[in-house]
């Protein structure tokens, strides 16, 4: 509840910061914000071409890829740009007296305002490819608001972390290589070995990712277990984030 009369009274903070992210992240590009749009399209066209023949027992291979790489990026964008948010912010943090925990969720919202711009480019590439519309298509926002809190509380984690240890920026660097290898986002998971199947079945993106194939492509609801785990990582992920968060926040001007 405290947090909740933080974000209404900050509001307008926060949108000028999250605002701000975005002017950053396309200054000096000609095409801006398009390229949220261009961007998983392009990504998309190279993957296609490179593993569409591996992997032609895959239904709507693009489409496939492309529902696994939004989630992708929406994760790795806002958890990368939130783990130095308070380090960058730090002149405006000894200036002006404002809740720390907003500068994180800044950078959240930004990655998720490019994340609403790439789901257009997802949108055209459902029609191309003529998947049909469905009823369990809206279950889609209820993936996305578990993704987005789960993303928020690994943010509140590492932006914390990276004040006191900035060597994680590099060693978070190659856990989501690793990450991303075991989240089955450009292949199916049925062609990996058994205990590699079950290593990526407990990984938390890659429930958030099948739970997306299901809804938009599969025409599906996730499985009641899938569901489960979208919650409790989605809901225990983002508690923990900000419990850990609110314990540390007054010594982060020490270390800043």
């Amino acid at each position: 509840m405290e947090q909740i009369k933080q974000l209404r009274q900050y509001g307008f903070v926060i949108r000028q910061l999250v605002s701000r992210e975005i002017k950053r992240k396309y200054t000096r590009s000609y095409l801006g914000i398009l390229w949220s749009v261009l961007n998983p399209l392009m990504s998309m066209a190279v993957m296609s071409m490179v593993f569409s023949t591996m992997f032609q027992r895959v239904e709507n291979y693009s489409v496939y890829f492309l529902t696994g790489n939004i989630i992708w990026q929406l994760f790795t964008g806002a958890t990368n740009a939130a783990m130095a948010s308070l380090v960058d912010n730090k002149s405006l943090l000894i200036k002006v007296k404002l809740p720390k925990v907003i500068f994180p969720l800044s950078r959240v919202g930004a990655a998720f305002v490019n994340f609403l711009y790439t789901f257009i480019a997802y949108l055209l590439m459902l029609v191309v490819f003529r998947i049909k519309p469905s009823v369990t298509m809206l279950f889609f926002p209820v993936v996305a608001l578990f993704l987005l809190l789960f993303c928020i509380g690994i943010s509140y984690l590492l932006s914390i972390i990276y004040v006191f240890f900035g060597d994680i920026k590099h060693l978070y660097s190659v856990l989501l290589t690793l990450w991303m290898y075991c989240s089955a986002i450009f292949y199916p998971v049925d062609s990996t070995p058994e205990f590699v199947q079950r290593m990526i079945l407990e990984n938390p993106v890659y429930n958030f990712i099948a739970c997306a194939r299901n809804c938009m492509i599969y025409q599906t609801l996730p499985s009641f277990g899938q569901l489960l785990r979208m919650v409790i990582w989605g809901l225990g992920c983002y508690a923990i984030g900000r419990i850990v968060f609110a314990e540390f926040q007054n010594r982060i001007m020490q270390e800043l």
